[in-house]
């Protein structure tokens, strides 16, 4: 009698932070791979451009891999992915949306990456790749062409929510296809994986058609320019910002690298519907009058090349603005974005605009599932077992006791980390062996383990600064002909005083330590524990010291 496979559900990033999202599916000699996503450096990774999730584990067992299933747009869920492919050795089939597949194309061409394998698919679609049946049902988020994801494996089934809020009136008019998930449901699920972005949150997230109101209200009273701040993947959102314009006589203009993308793409797709005659250069606009004008914009984190931190800094290069006009920021800024998003609102505040913002006026609403979208999830599912994904620690725990309290025992609700594994044979799940897990930095052109030291230098530079001490010694007598001190980024830099008497404890240093010929590097680190001590009895700051010890 055959053995009954083991299916293997290996979560390689989502599960400690919110972003880089990706989750592998293995059974037997095939392997599913769902989202691969990015997250973006928190202040604490200085340098740093992008971090990936690892995944050596995709690449040690690439023979497996069949297919990689996006579940959306976001850079979230997407970011991953050029770096992926770059680091297969074959072209694996990637199936999305039209829409999620406009996004990774033009993000591939940015990396030159040619002729990927692009597999559309739609609402009701069903592809099998290996042992694996896969399911595609339409999900509302805050893009168009998300998905939930319904697999049929030897060893069991599961349902992967990717991101997700039950929206029952959408921008599109597309909403959630409750039949569906009610007749796999019905059919038994045995394992969920559900969002937790919002799992803190009480009650239902607002359907995105409340916004509009309130936006059309401030784009027809504002008396001059209005800015709009938004992610560029926000499609509805866009949508709405467009018809609200022309409806009150105003063109639209879009600036900023990645909305300038996103939209054009959007609109070629059919995703995006203006006229072109509303939609204008941002060169084009001397002679049309202030109220006649609404510019889309990046910057709703307060990133600081942003097209919005740019125009309020006063460095843009066709756009400025000015006291009266409007600027709304429709987004809730991530985790960590909270500072640089309250620093473009102090900036702007300063020129004199009138702002909205999520904390008075409904300009924004979530993508993500509240707790009672959540508990809906769990009952129209009924899994036999749950597994709480995509959040911090806090997200995932609460999301955790919305199935305890929906019924589903404690010992059949998982909460793991990334790397962990759980095992499926026969419908019943359990823990399985981890896989080697951690980050990759994407560091300028360098991609992969940036080393720990490279960031607590950086760190440390950003913290108390560096000196640079220069000793030079005369070759035959080995004393010191000549002291050169430098800094950079330290609070003393002008203090003279405190300069000489690093100069002088240079000198006495190396003259005490100079006995016996020691070598370079005994000299070198003399005066490194010396000039430590002495400035964190002066200053209480240890910058970097760097002595470099030479003859001449």
């Amino acid at each position: 009698m055959a053995k009954t496979p083991t299916l293997r559900i290996i979560p390689l990033g989502g599960l400690d932070g919110i972003g880089k999202n990706m989750t592998a599916f293995e059974c037997g000699d095939d392997m599913v791979l769902v989202d691969a996503g990015l997250m973006f450096p928190d202040d604490d990774q200085p340098g740093i451009d992008l971090v990936l999730p690892d995944y050596t584990y995709v690449l040690e067992n690439e023979h497996k891999l069949r297919g990689i299933v996006i579940t959306h747009g976001h850079e979230d869920h997407t970011g991953a992915l050029p770096y992926l492919l770059m680091d297969l050795t074959k072209k694996v089939p990637i199936f999305a949306s039209k829409m999620t597949l406009g996004l990774i194309e033009g993000k591939l061409a940015e990396h030159n990456i040619k002729s990927p394998k692009f597999r559309e698919v739609s609402d009701g679609s069903n592809v099998n790749l290996g042992c694996f049946s896969v399911h595609f049902i339409a999900m509302t988020h805050s893009i168009p062409g998300a998905f939930s994801i319904f697999m049929k494996t030897p060893a069991g089934t599961v349902f992967h929510t990717g991101d997700f809020k039950l929206d029952q009136t959408p921008i599109d008019g597309v909403r959630p296809n409750y039949q569906a998930i009610c007749k796999f449901a019905h059919q038994g699920i045995d394992l969920l994986l559900m969002d937790s972005t919002n799992a803190t949150k009480s009650g239902f997230t607002p359907s995105e058609a409340t916004v509009g109101p309130s936006l059309r209200h401030i784009i027809k009273n504002a008396p001059g320019r209005v800015f709009v701040a938004s992610f560029s993947s926000q499609i509805h959102r866009i949508q709405q910002v467009c018809d609200i314009a022309t409806s009150v006589g105003r063109k639209v203009v879009v600036t900023g690298r990645s909305m300038v993308t996103n939209t054009k793409i959007a609109r070629e797709l059919g995703y995006l519907k203006v006229a072109e005659e509303d939609i204008l250069d941002a060169y084009e606009l001397k002679d049309i009058p202030d109220d006649k004008i609404v510019v889309l914009c990046t910057g709703s984190q307060g990133e600081p090349l942003s097209a919005l931190s740019r125009m309020a800094n006063g460095e843009h290069r066709s756009l400025s603005i000015h006291e009266g006009d409007t600027v709304i920021i429709s987004a809730t800024p991530v985790p960590g974005n909270e500072k640089s998003v309250q620093g473009i609102i102090n900036s702007l505040s300063k020129i004199g605009c009138d702002i909205y913002d999520k904390d008075n006026a409904t300009v924004h609403v979530s993508g993500h599932g509240r707790q009672e979208e959540l508990k809906l999830m769990l009952g129209m599912t009924s899994p036999r077992y749950f597994m709480p994904v995509h959040g911090e620690a806090v997200h995932l725990r609460a999301n955790a006791k919305l199935g305890e309290a929906m019924g589903i025992p404690r010992d059949h609700i998982f909460i793991v980390d990334n790397g962990d594994s759980l095992q499926m044979r026969d419908g019943k799940v359990s823990v399985g062996p981890s896989v080697d897990s951690g980050i990759i930095y994407v560091d300028g052109l360098r991609i992969g383990d940036t080393d720990p030291v490279v960031l607590r230098d950086r760190q440390k530079l950003a913290q108390d600064g560096i000196v640079t001490c220069v000793v030079t010694l005369r070759s035959r007598s080995h004393k010191v002909a000549d002291v050169d001190v430098s800094s950079r980024g330290v609070s003393f830099a002008s203090d003279d005083e405190l300069l000489a008497g690093i100069e002088d404890l240079c000198r006495s240093t190396i003259d005490r330590t100079n006995q016996g010929s020691p070598s370079v590097d005994v000299l070198r680190k003399a005066v490194r524990n010396a000039l430590t001590n002495f400035l964190w009895s002066k200053t209480h700051t240890r910058p970097m010291i760097i002595p470099v010890v030479m003859e001449v």
